[in-house]
């Protein structure tokens, strides 16, 4: 068992569930090679070489051979006068021919970031354009694609998976420019395909004598439709309540797919009435592999992470999947510096359904997590994201935590009401069209009658949090009136306007109060029955706040972050600077310990374990994993006898948090070792 594995058994299934939602859409919710591979597909951000409209792709896949060839034809337009014109294709593919509308040969050639750069024939002008290409390749997932140490595409058995920003076929506009496609896959006999927008299947015999099948997809809206699934799929599952709703897995999660395919129908049901129609009435979940991205969309199309097929992250990953077929497929972004909006909201819909279906107590813990991650990076304001890398953790972090964040506040600004129908009045609008933030925010304006203006420059063109200091004074009212309790909210932000509620605990009833925050000093007036004994602001979390608790989640959260990246010195950096603001901080203490281990500092690693003990049990699942992280050290440094009691300890918690007792179970049966001494 690896370290990397004992890290990740050891979070909590809150966490895991955080993780794995920010992991996926951090890769595609308009994330994915949005900003740093914008060059890489041979893009300028402020103006584009070529628009896409649309394609036809003939493609042959042979997965025993881990081949496919393909001959496709692009329609697009390019700028009059171009010289040169790129398209981004995966390395791995290899260009037989390139020819333009007449039929002539084109010439190109691969650039160093693994384009392809083509010289026309001809001058282009302002008609479209109709090139084919013929090309192969042999993709096993091993090789360099377009994003480092990500497989984006691998042909093989049981599943073959071809995901759009894979560029398995000739690409630019990533996200931005919407395209149709038709799609005609060849496949063996016995494999199923699942893309965007199916039409028919037909029997046929394959180039090498062997039967085989064809699928044929049309997908004739534009948007993002790139996407081929295909796989020795067992029948589909499909939903009592809805027969439009199907789930597609391998043998080996065959027992999951009724309950997959039910909690799809339940989630696409809730977000039809929060959101309107989808663009299809078909959906298909569909099982890919554990070794790439943790989800997936296109249209029509939620391919999950077997391992998540049905647990509680997958729940939820599940519900932020399907929520893309809104907001990212109906409707996209038109620019990088508008990716919080649809990365932002599909984030937030997961938090809906998480509300829906458990409760308001469940989406404040949601909305917890999320704003520890909008809080970790906030120096750059969301309008001026398309500064950053796709891949940097401040563009995950502002575009989906933060971004989901705003879409909380609105809620809280202009009441749950006007909020379900600025979604609906946006999505209806910019139907199968990209939508940029002052469109977003001419809408909310117009549906809620409401000036937004401040709360947009606050949130979208500016960066920070308020925190915020309340002092105030008790009076007594004579006659049995009961109290006047006078006080003035402060903070730190002077552009600050939003309304704020504020909860006054008396002696017997409990009073909220909407006050409208504005500027640093904001007076206040509340009468009450009984006496005032406790005062809090924002008690239910409807405003992105700097706490000292957030900013210990935050720091934790950035140091994962680096540990991710192998940059251990840096995440102890950051586990260090959350210590700092709370020196009980048990997760904070148990980061240090992991990250010390993986160094082999076994003292310093076991010294940061007894402090998580000493901690202030948060989360409580650290106490656990601390007894048997301990139990490991004892065991690599040949010292049984109390391994064997650490691991005991474990168990006595009865915290099975992530497998945690079977784990201490197995090294009480076993002594520990490293992967390398095995």
């Amino acid at each position: 068992m690896t370290e990397r594995r004992s890290e990740e058994v050891a979070e909590s299934a809150r966490s895991r569930a955080r993780w794995v939602a920010l992991a996926c859409w951090a890769l595609f919710c308009g994330a994915l090679i949005f900003g740093c591979a914008q060059a890489a597909l041979g893009q300028r951000s402020a103006r584009r070489e070529l628009q896409v409209d649309g394609y036809r792709i003939d493609l042959q896949l042979d997965p025993e051979a881990h081949t496919m060839t393909a001959t496709t034809v692009v329609t697009f337009t390019a700028p009059e006068g171009a010289d040169a014109i790129t398209f981004g294709l995966h390395p791995a593919l290899k260009i037989t021919n390139i020819t333009d509308d007449a039929g002539a040969l084109l010439t190109g050639q691969r650039t160093t970031d693994g384009n392809v750069r083509i010289v026309p024939t001809t001058v282009p002008g302002e008609k479209p354009l109709h090139w084919t290409f013929v090309y192969s390749g042999k993709i096993t997932g091993n090789e360099d694609g377009p994003v480092e140490g990500l497989k984006l595409a691998a042909i093989g058995d049981p599943i073959t998976y071809l995901l759009y920003p894979a560029r398995w076929f000739p690409m630019t506009g990533y996200l931005t420019d919407r395209f149709t496609m038709e799609l005609h896959i060849r496949v063996p006999q016995g494999e199923r395909v699942i893309a965007s927008g199916s039409t028919g299947v037909k029997q046929i015999t394959l180039e090498n004598g062997k039967p085989g099948t064809e699928y044929d997809f049309n997908w004739a809206k534009p948007g993002f439709p790139g996407t081929v699934i295909a796989g020795r799929f067992v029948d589909p599952a499909t939903a009592n309540s809805a027969a439009n709703v199907k789930a597609y897995v391998t043998v080996a999660h065959q027992g999951e797919a009724n309950g997959v395919a039910e909690i799809a129908a339940r989630e696409m049901d809730f977000f039809t009435t929060a959101f309107g129609q989808p663009e299809s009435g078909r959906m298909n979940v569909v099982e890919i592999p554990n070794d790439t991205l943790p989800a997936f969309w296109a249209p029509e199309l939620a391919a999950i992470m077997g391992a998540h097929l049905n647990d509680s992250a997958g729940t939820r990953l599940l519900s932020n999947t399907l929520a893309h077929q809104w907001w990212g497929s109906e409707m996209s972004p038109a620019s990088l510096n508008d990716a919080w909006i649809t990365n932002g909201m599909a984030r937030y819909a997961e938090l809906m359904y998480v509300e829906e279906a458990s409760g308001r107590t469940a989406l404040a813990r949601a909305v917890t997590d999320i704003s520890s991650g909008a809080i970790a990076y906030d120096t750059t304001p969301l309008s001026a994201a398309g500064r950053l890398g796709a891949f940097a953790p401040q563009f995950q972090s502002m575009t989906l935590e933060k971004g989901a964040m705003v879409f909380h506040m609105l809620r809280w600004e202009v009441g749950d009401a006007a909020f379900r129908q600025i979604l609906r009045g946006a999505l209806s609008e910019y139907t199968d069209r990209s939508i940029r933030s002052s469109q977003f925010e001419k809408v909310a304006e117009q549906v809620s009658q409401k000036n937004l203006t401040p709360f947009f420059s606050q949130w979208i063109d500016g960066t920070g949090e308020p925190k915020f200091v309340d002092k105030y004074a008790v009076y007594r009212l004579g006659n049995g009136k009961g109290f006047r309790t006078i006080g003035q909210i402060q903070q730190d932000m002077d552009l600050f306007n939003m309304p704020v509620d504020l909860q006054i605990e008396t002696d017997g009833k409990t009073v909220n109060q909407r006050i409208d925050v504005v500027g640093t000093e904001t007076q206040y007036v509340v009468d009450t029955f009984g006496r005032p004994r406790h005062i809090t602001i924002d008690p239910d979390n409807w405003v992105l706040k700097n706490t000292p608790e957030l900013q210990v989640r935050a720091a934790i959260l950035r140091g994962q972050q680096l540990a991710a990246q192998d940059d251990l010195n840096g995440a102890l950096g950051e586990y260090q600077k959350a210590l700092q603001y709370n020196p009980q901080s048990s997760l904070a203490s148990y980061r240090i310990g992991a990250t010390l281990f993986t160094e082999k500092n076994y003292q310093g690693s076991a010294n940061a374990f007894r402090d998580a003990l000493r901690g202030d049990d948060d989360p409580a699942w650290t106490e656990v994993w601390s007894h048997i992280q301990l139990g490991k050290i004892f065991d690599v440094t040949g010292q049984r006898e109390r391994a064997v009691n650490e691991y005991r300890q474990a168990i006595q918690t009865n915290d099975n948090t992530q497998g945690a007792l079977n784990e201490a179970r197995l090294y009480l049966r076993k002594p520990y070792k490293r992967p390398e001494d095995e």
